[in-house]
């Protein structure tokens, strides 16, 4: 009985054994399984670097719009290193504004045109009574010449008959040819100084009739091009050449009703804002950069203060650099460099009087973007396409859904674009991000941080694959 109750009790220590080993060769198994488990997927969430180095971020299609992402393809492109200089827009002189003088003494008895109106070419500016005592005399001169060539005429007339039959000698016919010829020398001087007085030939003409001119009328002067030659110049032909003709607007005016007004005086000044000058200025350590530039003729790109808005079409001439100023300012050490701007205007009627709004405006404040150098095959990506982490420069490179983040080299960069060389980290037709470059590597770090693997793709159902 003792050895049977012995038996049993050993047989239920080897079975609770037993049942104990099994349990724990389960648990064993299991633990092994799930630290297994979590190392493949910690190899899952830190995928392995593509080929070429690069790390991948998934982006679904509606956080590519939320972004407002834009992918381009990547192509070489000559690009320009530039300097980034101040300017301001001025008058070109002799082009842009013009004096008008009062080409007698005399008092203002008229102003036909007021600050701001449009002027024709040759319009009627100011009509002035002369007081001017040696025009009165250039007339009256002319006058007598005129008739004393007249009356000496008249007197060879009546004597060629006489000359041909012996009756009168021909010295005196010769001495009354002298005479005329003398008197027409007179009223040929007295004509010129007449005509640049201001007068007009058909004036001149009554002046010599007995006609004496009392007052004058200024006009504006004659119909001009943007600058004597410049259209020659700009090789603009046929109807271009037409549409560089234009009409003056008076700026300032200088005289009152009832003044008098010296001969040379200025009476006013039209302005014709066509042609403007854009002054740059640098400091003498900018003046090589700036001479090689006007030298190759290097593009400058200008940056305008002042809104443009959308009713003013784009510019279409090209800027350069007229010429550079050969002094510097003794107060600020800097230089001026000067650029030629064709202006844009637009007309409006106010009470039957056409006016002007002029684009560009003497004043106007300008940044210039000036090339200096020239890097020839590079990619030019914006700024908003690189993000720095440190001295690790990157760009994101689009596959699909998936956006490669690959490290780059930036050889230049300015306040809107990036170089990075063409050495063949990134390859020619690649399809890089252009903008949200720094979302998109917060949003890469997000998926690193959370454990999810950046190349799988989760459904609906729960099953996943690996994204290519």
């Amino acid at each position: 009985m003792n050895r049977h109750k012995f038996l049993l009790n050993a047989a239920l220590v080897l079975v609770i054994g037993a049942l104990a080993a099994g349990m724990f060769a389960f648990v064993y198994n299991s633990w092994l399984s799930q630290d297994t488990a979590k190392d493949s997927l910690d190899r899952d969430s830190h995928p392995a670097a593509v080929q070429d180095g690069s790390t991948p971020v998934r982006v679904s299609q509606e956080a590519r719009k939320n972004l407002e992402l834009v992918s381009k393809s990547l192509q070489p492109a000559l690009y320009y290193r530039r300097i980034d200089l101040p300017g301001v827009i001025t008058d070109w002189p002799g082009i842009s504004d013009r004096g008008v003088v009062a080409p007698v003494t005399g008092i203002v008895t008229r102003i036909h045109a007021h600050q701001g109106d449009t002027i024709a070419p040759n319009a009627p500016l100011f009509s002035l009574r002369l007081v001017s005592e040696s025009l009165h005399t250039s007339q009256l001169e002319l006058f007598k010449a005129s008739k004393e060539i007249e009356i000496s005429r008249q007197q060879k007339q009546r004597l060629e008959g006489l000359a041909q039959s012996g009756a009168v000698a021909g010295s005196r016919m010769i001495e009354i040819d002298n005479q005329i010829q003398r008197m027409g020398v007179n009223v040929q001087a007295y004509r010129q100084d007449l005509l640049s007085r201001g007068l007009p030939p058909e004036r001149i003409d009554a002046a010599a009739q007995g006609e004496f001119v009392t007052e004058i009328v200024v006009s504006a002067p004659s119909e001009q091009t943007l600058k004597s030659g410049e259209v020659a110049r700009s090789g603009k032909t046929g109807e271009e050449s037409k549409r560089l003709t234009f009409s003056f607007e008076l700026q300032v005016l200088k005289v009152e009703l009832g003044q008098q007004v010296e001969a040379g005086q200025v009476l006013c000044y039209l302005a014709d804002h066509r042609a403007l000058l854009i002054e740059g200025r640098g400091f003498k350590k900018d003046l090589p950069l700036i001479q090689q530039a006007a030298k190759e003729k290097l593009p400058i790109e200008v940056t305008f203060e002042t809104s443009e808005g959308a009713s003013w079409p784009p510019l279409t001439t090209q800027l350069w650099i007229e010429h550079i100023s050969n002094q510097i300012d003794t107060a600020s050490r800097t230089f001026a460099f000067y650029l030629p701007l064709e202006n844009q205007w637009q007309t409006y009627n106010q009470n039957g009087r056409e006016r002007f709004i002029w684009r560009f405006r003497p004043g106007d404040r300008v940044r210039l973007s000036v090339a200096v150098e020239k890097i020839e095959n590079v990619f030019v990506l914006p700024q908003a396409a690189l993000v720095r982490e440190g001295p690790e420069a990157f760009v994101f490179r689009q596959n699909g859904d998936l956006f490669d983040r690959i490290g780059v080299h930036v050889l230049h960069e300015d306040s809107t674009s990036v170089v990075i060389p063409n050495d063949g980290k990134l390859r020619k037709g690649s399809f890089i991000a252009q903008n949200a470059a720094a979302s998109l590597n917060r949003v890469l770090k997000a998926q690193l941080a959370s454990g999810q693997p950046t190349n799988i793709h989760v459904h609906a159902d729960g099953t996943t694959h690996a994204a290519h």
